[in-house]
């Protein structure tokens, strides 16, 4: 592929089509407090929360406590409580300096809450922001945290949030044998549902650990269809700082898989992507470490050659109806060392070995996506059943 192609690829993928215009009264279910207060009334309260657990500007844990709800301890995912952790880096048992109140990790020495940790409440409450994308791993916590509460006997009140990326659904299905902490369930990359909704999901089609129903309550979301565009207030991770990073991810996660840096150690993580000497990059850029966002990013301190994605927007975030894999087919087609392109980690993010032995047959990105077709359809219908909010129109 020369440069002119590779361009006029990247340039093509990015003519995306807008959804509607965000709608002011889009509000997560956490600030009908009307309907899930009641049921709070005189019970032990558990947390599954971080940074992105507000109502409005005050902190879930801080409103519970001042309405005199008994929270009783904070469960907390990657990148921990404040949300300020390095991806992958694993979060310590703490106590919340402010409450007194003790923090167990579920991404560390467990991902699970212990039976001892549930023993002393009624009621787990999870609120966390997602981008809806099945290798961001706040659904593997939630998958977890539900099989807690099923095998405990608890009561899980999920409070929805909307889905950035809820308007499509794609990339391959997970198969079972490549399931992993970045991606348990058998879901497409991008699946199209809310925390609310996958959490149905789970219950509904028996994918918890010995088909176990966990005693699920939803809290909606207010004004909220899956057409609507909204910008997230709070990044929901150190890495996801832009909206433009949010809708880039589900592509553009697929390179950690690879000899491809995403940006990580830069100000536009996941809005780059390039490594050291490619020929047909058009910037340049220079990972560092950064705490709290990239200790030791790839090609630290080393000058890699690629594409700032962002650049070929209308100077205004459109959205995307598809993963784009002619960046990656385009990487790997002009890679001088085809056989240390791909690591181990990329079936995992993948959910399959499928595509990875595609690319490297020389598939082009129209010939992988036609074998998803089917897959696609099949979950698809899985997922109708379990939608909340108005769909969006393929």
């Amino acid at each position: 592929m020369s440069k002119a192609k590779l361009v006029i690829y990247i340039s093509a993928c990015l003519c995306w089509l807008p959804l509607n215009a965000q709608r002011a009264e889009i509000k997560p279910g956490d600030v009908n407090t009307s309907e899930y207060l009641p049921l709070l009334k005189g019970k032990k309260i558990a947390l599954v929360v971080n940074q992105t657990s507000v109502i409005g500007k005050t902190n879930l844990l801080d409103s519970l406590l001042k309405l005199h709800v008994k929270v009783k301890k904070i469960f907390v995912p990657e990148h921990g409580f404040r949300g300020d952790a390095s991806a992958g880096a694993d979060i310590e048992n703490t106590t919340d300096k402010k409450t007194g109140l003790p923090i167990i990790s579920l991404f560390g020495k467990k991902f699970k809450p212990a039976p001892g940790d549930m023993k002393d409440i009624d009621i787990v409450i999870y609120d966390i922001q997602d981008v809806g994308v099945r290798f961001y791993t706040y659904t593997s916590t939630l998958h977890y945290v539900m099989e807690a509460c099923a095998e405990n006997d608890k009561q899980l009140i999920v409070l929805d949030r909307p889905d950035p990326n809820g308007y499509y659904v794609d990339g391959p299905v997970l198969e079972k044998q490549f399931s992993s902490f970045v991606g348990l369930d058998p879901v497409p990359i991008v699946y199209g549902m809310t925390p609310g909704e996958y959490a149905s999901m789970l219950n509904g089609e028996g994918w918890l650990k010995d088909a176990g129903k966990c005693n699920l309550k939803v809290i909606k979301v207010q004004g909220y269809t899956h057409s609507d565009s909204f910008n997230l207030p709070i990044p929901p991770s150190p890495n996801l700082g832009t909206m433009e990073a949010i809708y880039l991810y589900p592509s553009v996660c697929l390179f950690e898989g690879t000899d491809v840096s995403v940006g990580r150690g830069t100000a536009k993580p996941f809005e780059l992507i390039g490594k050291p000497g490619f020929k047909l990059g058009q910037i340049t850029f220079t990972p560092h470490s950064i705490p709290g966002k990239a200790e030791d990013p790839p090609y630290k301190d080393i000058e890699c050659n690629g594409f700032d994605l962002t650049k070929f927007t209308d100077d205004y975030i459109r959205h995307s109806n598809q993963i784009y894999l002619y960046w990656l087919v385009g990487f790997y087609s002009n890679s001088e060392n085809k056989d240390k392109f791909f690591n181990s980690f990329f079936d995992k993010l993948a959910g399959t070995d499928k595509l990875r032995k595609e690319i490297e047959d020389g598939w082009d990105a129209a010939k992988i996506r036609k074998t998803w077709t089917k897959d696609l359809a099949a979950f698809k219908a899985i997922r109708a059943k379990y939608l909340l909010y108005e769909d969006f129109r393929e």
